[in-house]
């Protein structure tokens, strides 16, 4: 059963989503800074982001179980308002165990609010179930790729001691999405409703969700490597100038955001597996070129780069939800949060091999990880109507 599409309620949630991951995206590229002040290792620095992929992501599905029992749009003004302040101020403790923790205050924001935007999403999406959803995605993606820039643009010009005033989107749209409430909210009878009508799982749903979550975790280890080794290699590596690693990342992220919208359509015109693997063998083929161009090639290969691998996000969930359509905030939980956090946590490997081998050859090692999500994405068995 789909309910009528509502632009109105993907844009509201939309917009929550493009600010809370404002936060979650900005901290890559702020770990340089905070790596110098505090005279971290590249290890102790990958253990700041393997906290943050925890709580944001990997214990997403605990929210996603809490938000399947009863509609919970208490989530999304909390996740919001937690997100930001838990980030914003990272960057005044001189304890690396307190960073830790607002870190960890942050990522438990970020993980509140996904799964029930996520779920709210689905109600209001009708047929449209890949593009409503990118709507929706769209926002995070945004999010992501103004993160940085915004985070560097505040440290390069004001000074790390006033990243604090990152934290002014969160107060803004949590205030919106609270006066907002009753229009986002998903009706408790319409929410019973879906939940004694639809099957827990679909036929082979476990072993297809399995290899769908196996498959965002070689998506996630590449995007969070790129982002997370991008900043590194050129800021700590090259000596070079901050604000151009910050372009890059920018570039890739917001080109993933482009994908993400131009390509939703395409795959419920298409078919949710065959975009997915049209586009990851794209991603695959196309990351190699980073290490051969230069100058301006390398923001068009990069873009490339994003545009095609990002582009995946909303159909993933749009099939993880179909394979288990009375569980929609845990499979929304196992797709934007286990999965793309155990895909992070990989991130703390890339630093392992960074402090041993450099930063090139952790920037190398990631070609490998698209090419496995391609030869996994060829295997998956879906069906497109369940």
């Amino acid at each position: 059963m789909n309910n009528k599409w509502n632009l109105k309620v993907l844009i509201l949630l939309s917009l929550g989503h493009l600010v809370t991951d404002i936060y979650q995206g900005a901290l890559p590229v702020t770990l340089p800074f905070i790596k110098e002040k505090l005279a971290l290792s590249y290890t102790m620095t990958g253990l700041i982001l393997m906290i943050s992929n925890f709580t944001s992501s990997i214990l997403q599905p605990l929210f996603g179980f809490y938000s399947d029992r009863k509609a919970k749009a208490i989530l999304l003004p909390i996740g919001l308002l937690c997100a930001g302040i838990g980030f914003s101020f990272i960057s005044i403790p001189n304890s690396y165990a307190v960073i830790l923790a607002m870190v960890a205050v942050s990522g438990l924001g970020i993980a509140s609010y996904h799964p029930e935007g996520y779920k709210t999403a689905n109600f209001f999406t009708g047929e449209k179930s890949v593009t409503g959803m990118a709507i929706f995605s769209v926002g995070g993606n945004l999010g992501f790729s103004l993160g940085p820039i915004l985070s560097v643009y505040i440290v390069q010009y004001l000074g790390l001691s006033s990243l604090p005033v990152i934290v002014i989107p969160s107060l803004v749209v949590t205030a919106i999405i609270i006066y907002q409430r009753k229009v986002i909210t998903i009706p408790v009878v319409e929410h019973a409703k879906r939940q004694a009508e639809a099957p827990k799982a679909v036929s082979g749903a476990y072993l297809s969700l399995f290899m769908l979550i196996v498959i965002v975790v070689m998506r996630s280890w590449t995007q969070m490597g790129l982002l997370s080794y991008i900043p590194f290699y050129y800021i700590n590596y090259m000596k070079g100038d901050p604000l151009y690693a910050g372009k890059l990342v920018f570039v890739y992220l917001l080109c993933g955001a482009i994908g993400t919208m131009i390509g939703a359509p395409l795959a419920d015109r298409w078919g949710h597996r065959r975009f997915l693997r049209i586009t990851m063998f794209l991603a695959a083929a196309t990351l190699p070129l980073m290490f051969f161009v230069k100058g301006p090639m390398l923001f068009f290969v990069l873009g490339f780069q994003g545009m095609f691998l990002v582009s995946t996000f909303a159909v993933t969930v749009v099939m993880a939800q179909k394979l288990l359509p009375a569980r929609l905030g845990i499979a929304s939980g196992l797709m934007v949060g286990f999965a793309i956090g155990t895909g992070g946590i990989g991130v703390t490997v890339l630093g392992i091999v960074a402090d041993n081998f450099g930063v090139p050859v952790a920037l190398e090692s990631i070609m490998a990880l698209p090419f496995i999500g391609l030869v996994l994405s060829l295997m998956l068995r879906y069906r497109e109507r369940v």
